[in-house]
């Protein structure tokens, strides 16, 4: 799992201190003890392109797959956004 989390972690480096916290929260504090389709979910999202991702974690719009808009919640809960 040190290999995903590394690789992941690297893919958490958006170039935006804001997508980078947001996101490296997430990794660190969730990732390790979620569920597999969170898991897959969160990788998922790495792949969207970061005025698609800011705009979600403001609330602008939610993703259509539900486990994604699930991590997307827990993200603004903690955060507050």
């Amino acid at each position: 799992m040190d290999d995903e989390i590394k690789r992941l972690r690297w893919r958490c480096r958006r170039g935006t201190r804001e997508l980078d916290q947001l996101l490296g929260w997430w990794l660190e504090a969730r990732y390790p003890d979620a569920a597999g389709e969170n898991r897959t979910a969160f990788a998922a999202l790495l792949e969207q392109q970061d005025p698609q991702l800011w705009d979600w974690l403001i609330g602008q719009g939610t993703p259509t797959d539900p486990d994604q808009a699930a991590v997307i919640d827990e993200i603004r809960t903690r955060h507050r956004v």
